[in-house]
């Protein structure tokens, strides 16, 4: 990782270091209810558990992300970023701390599964609060020339912490068996996400900083336009161009990861085993492949790169979505669900670095926060528009057509954006952030 931060002084490495590791354990803290929690829910919401209470865990955590980075960015933009990720980081432990340390259905009744819904939105909150502080912190410090490759190797943080918690998961489930596992084998997780956020919290506190040459651009008139300023006013450009790009990312996010793996069990009829196989090799490549795509970026354009890539995925997920639900075999749905992974999610590799420089700093953590995580709760609701698209286009002719929408909403949207050449790109993040902003008044 040396190789990131030449010249730098050491807290701008720490920062970087910090945004890759850091969003690696913020990704793991929020995968932990997608998959620890599940083999454990009849311990916290009863024996009669149904798929409902897992639903509102992980919807609890949804709406919290949006809210978290609303409160949170306009806090950053005012106060800085260091500060406040220091702050998102130890409520975000405290929040897994505490569901694992909550009584079982046993003990407490409903009340168990309502403290882990109320501790997954708190918690929700504060996620956002570090990826929309600690993610612009990073891209500030960052050299031009590597900021696309920084991005590129912090978003691919998340399948990498996806395939960690489920190797983990099956790990303990195998060692301790379900009826453990049910019991308290689940909490060691948490307690385990807890942990690593304490540790990242120990590590911003005695090494990282803000950017200087970012801090002193923070005015205190313009940062007390806020929310309003990214939503409705001189911002609401970026921002709403910034959010339709990443909802067509999170609607083909949705399919290709949560829709597959749900899809592998019920119509491809794998075993959870399989299911598990698959999806880990898609996990990998969708990892390796997303480290390089925000540094491929930079040398092509971030516009040239993102209308490319959403016409790639409109074009080739289709195809490769009715190949995979075609087989039985386990190799050829590996590969098939590592390509569809590819050529769809991979695009969010220069998200960090794209949507810092579409806002400048005094409300770049307001703009990248909100832009990226209000865009989760459309694409989220697939379960209402995915039987309505069905009855029209069949099973997976459903599926073929959302993938199609994301790739077109991703290449339209970049298409009105900002092109960011190389040439463009050759700067600090806040010089790029301005001349689109001299750019737009002129």
């Amino acid at each position: 990782m040396s190789g990131l931060v030449p010249g730098l002084p050491p807290a701008g490495r720490a920062a970087v270091r910090g945004g890759i590791v850091g969003n690696y354990v913020d990704q793991i803290n929020i995968f932990l209810p997608v998959v620890a929690l599940a083999p454990a829910l009849t311990t916290l919401a009863g024996p009669h558990a149904g798929a409902t209470a897992g639903a509102l865990v992980i919807a609890a955590t949804l709406v919290g992300r949006p809210v978290g980075s609303m409160i949170f960015g306009r806090i950053s933009d005012r106060v800085g970023r260091t500060s406040t990720t220091k702050i998102a980081i130890a409520g975000t432990a405290c929040a897994s701390l505490a569901i694992a340390a909550i009584p079982s259905h046993e003990l407490i009744g409903p009340l168990a599964i309502a403290l882990v819904i109320a501790l997954r939105f708190i918690g929700g909150i504060f996620l956002a609060g570090e990826y929309t502080s600690a993610i612009p912190l990073a891209m500030e410090w960052s050299r031009p020339k590597r900021r696309g490759l920084v991005s590129g190797l912090i978003m691919s943080m998340a399948p990498w912490a996806q395939s960690t918690i489920a190797i983990a998961t099956a790990i303990l489930l195998a060692l301790l068996g379900p009826q453990a596992y049910a019991e308290w084998g689940w909490r060691a997780a948490f307690v385990a996400g807890g942990l690593a956020s304490s540790a990242l919290l120990v590590y911003y506190s005695r090494k990282v900083a803000d950017a200087p040459a970012v801090s002193t651009r923070r005015g205190p008139t313009e940062g007390s336009l806020g929310l309003r300023a990214v939503l409705s006013g001189p911002y609401a450009g970026a921002f709403w161009q910034s959010f339709a790009l990443m909802t067509g990312l999170w609607f083909m996010t949705n399919m290709v990861v949560i829709v597959a793996a749900r899809r592998l069990a019920d119509d491809v009829a794998f075993t959870s085993g399989q299911v598990a196989i698959a999806m880990g090799v898609a996990s990998i490549a969708q990892a390796l492949v997303m480290s390089v795509t925000g540094h491929l970026s930079t040398l092509v354009g971030r516009r040239r790169f993102l209308v490319g890539w959403g016409l790639l995925a409109a074009t080739v997920a289709p195809v490769t979505w009715s190949f995979v639900m075609g087989q039985r075999a386990l190799l050829p749905v590996a590969a098939g669900m590592a390509l569809l992974q590819v050529v769809t999610v991979t695009a969010y590799g220069p998200m960090g670095a794209y949507l810092s420089e579409r806002f400048p700093a005094h409300v770049r953590a307001t703009g990248y926060g909100t832009a990226y995580s209000l865009s989760i709760v459309g694409p989220a609701l697939y379960f209402l528009y995915l039987p309505a698209i069905e009855d029209l286009l069949g099973h997976d002719g459903a599926v073929m057509a959302v993938l199609v929408v994301g790739g077109l909403l991703v290449a339209a949207a970049a298409a009105f954006g900002p092109a960011l050449r190389p040439r463009e790109l050759d700067a600090d993040v806040e010089s790029v952030a301005e001349r689109q902003r001299v750019g737009a008044r002129t």
